[in-house]
């Protein structure tokens, strides 16, 4: 297994982006707060470079790379948002990028790793096709794979959006809330909470219809999702070792919504905040409109994973 990040680790992480990720604002909306009788602090990813948390761990996991390994570029399977973090973290390094996409994989996002200048490979969209096509890339290159989450550079960027929140709000957090698919973002952000602010409890929010995390929880082993289904197309990957291993020790509940609930909660934010979210991100807002976990008068923390959205295909 990959090892674990030290708040050392972490810090590094956080040094090592300033010069190129955003350090995203946080909002908070009146309305939503009055709606639920608690304190919410949204850290929005959604504007963050690629709109998405992914650019921090991918940026951080270029960075490390010594000059040898880093001449012959990265490489990775994804057809979301890693995929296009990890093109543009190659390109400012100025290194290459290899990309193996499934071939049903959405034009835009096609679109968008091609433009950052990154060399696609696509494939049957299968795991085994995914994989078995990224390892003769990787054999025929000699680029480092970069695993989209089961990576200690990966897990210790996406920690440092927590790390800011705790640094711009001077009171703190009783509860820190991410979302939960791969699990690098809701990993990290369960260690910096661990290392920075123990008494903070962690969060994680999953779709019913993709499970896997809730499930792994409950049984304390991994147990991969079979066929998820959820619009919440960022969070249909299952836990890694790494993130299993991090969220069985450090996230104390994670909790299923409806896909009702999602889209209640994404169209909540577009209506009364005024800024676009993907259905990943809203999954977090949604366990507290779906779920009375008895946070009232609380001060929560809610990390916008992303606004990448196909505005074609709105779900209202």
């Amino acid at each position: 297994m990959e090892k674990i990040p030290t708040l050392a680790d972490i810090e590094a992480a956080a040094e090592r982006i300033k010069p190129y990720a955003h350090r995203t604002p946080m909002l908070t909306c009146q309305t939503i707060d009055q709606m639920l009788d608690m304190q919410l602090f949204f850290k929005c990813e959604n504007l963050q470079k690629v709109g998405a948390f992914k650019f921090r761990g991918a940026t951080n996991a270029v960075f490390a790379m010594d000059a040898t390994a880093a001449e012959k570029g990265v490489a990775t399977h994804s057809s979301g948002n890693h995929a296009q973090a990890l093109a543009l973290a190659a390109k400012i390094r100025g290194i290459p990028a290899h990309i193996v996409m499934p071939e049903t994989a959405p034009a835009v996002k096609k679109a968008a790793v091609a433009g950052y200048g990154a060399k696609i490979t696509f494939c049957k969209p299968t795991l085994e096709a995914r994989e078995s096509t990224l390892a003769g890339v990787v054999a025929e290159t000699g680029a480092t794979f970069v695993h989209p989450y089961d990576n200690t550079y990966i897990v210790a960027g996406q920690a440092t959006a927590a790390k800011e929140m705790l640094a711009d709000e001077a009171d703190g957090f009783d509860v820190l809330m991410a979302p939960v698919g791969g699990g690098g973002l809701a990993s990290g952000t369960a260690l910096t909470a661990r290392y920075l602010s123990p008494k903070t409890v962690v969060i994680a929010g999953e779709p019913t219809g993709a499970d896997d995390a809730y499930r792994s929880m409950k049984e304390n082993k991994r147990l991969p999702s079979i066929n998820p289904q959820t619009i919440a197309d960022g969070l249909l990957t299952s836990l890694g070792e790494l993130s299993f291993a991090i969220i069985r020790d450090y996230v104390q509940e994670i909790v299923t919504v409806s896909e009702d609930a999602i889209v209640q909660a994404m169209r909540l934010v577009w209506e009364r905040m005024k800024i676009i979210i993907e259905p990943s991100s809203a999954v977090p807002l949604a366990v507290l409109l779906e779920h009375d976990l008895g946070l009232q008068g609380k001060r929560v923390g809610i990390i916008i994973s992303g606004g990448n959205v196909d505005l074609g295909k709105l779900p209202w």
